[in-house]
């Protein structure tokens, strides 16, 4: 019981520290959105399955002739494998991506009527299509909160800022969402990517000028 009191408060203080840490980040980034260039739900799926180790900047020049090409999920699905891995192999795993892609798109045309399920449990099951990726079309997409997207950026800073002690993002994943309001879920993550793209960066993390050095463990031990 006494176990049960203590994890209960440490999540409490933990919600009011992570508040702060969003109420600046909103003021650092008062624009915050995903990179990544899309005009509708379809274009963000295929563009988050091409930006698995890649750089969004990579995927965006990619997808500005790809999209020109490929209108809809019926395009993707009637297309040769070795044709679309040729014209995303700059993004690299372009195989993986390529057959994930065509996969999910031909889900999309026999499962759903060629249009982009809104729901996790539809989206999961599309070949290819893990949380990371439901989510940031969800969020992105449709305004729909259903978790946090963890990248390379959120894993990183959400356990340098004491928010978790996970390396899975699943386990991650489930940290955060007990501590940040489910309506700043998709936004938390943004605000994360581009303050780890700014500031918090993988090798030389900034501390020194960081706006949320006072709520951060890690800043604080490296200013000793």
């Amino acid at each position: 019981m006494k176990d049960s009191s203590k994890k209960h408060e440490e999540i409490s203080v933990t919600r009011v520290r992570t508040r702060k840490i969003i109420n600046e980040l909103q003021k650092d980034f008062p624009s915050s959105k995903t990179a990544l260039r899309y005009r509708n739900p379809l274009e963000l799926l295929i563009a988050t399955i091409l930006s698995a180790q890649c750089t969004d900047t990579r995927v965006n020049i990619v997808t500005k002739d790809l999209f020109k090409q490929y209108r809809n999920a019926n395009d993707f699905a009637r297309t040769k494998q070795e044709k679309l891995e040729g014209e995303i192999r700059s993004t690299g795993f372009y195989r993986n991506k390529a057959r994930s892609i065509i996969g999910a798109c031909r889900a999309i045309v026999d499962q759903h009527g060629g249009s982009v399920p809104k729901t996790m449990e539809e989206l999961i099951r599309l070949p290819g299509v893990g949380r990371k990726t439901a989510n940031c079309v969800l969020g992105g997409a449709f305004g729909i909160n259903e978790g946090v997207v963890v990248d390379t950026h959120v894993r990183r800073l959400s356990q340098r800022l004491g928010l978790t002690a996970h390396s899975d993002p699943e386990e991650i994943e489930q940290d955060l969402m007990r501590v940040v309001p489910r309506e700043l879920w998709y936004d938390f993550s943004n605000l994360l990517i581009w303050h780890g793209r700014n500031t918090c960066t993988a090798r030389s993390p900034k501390c020194q000028t960081c706006s949320l050095a006072s709520h951060c463990p890690s800043a604080i031990i490296l200013s000793r």
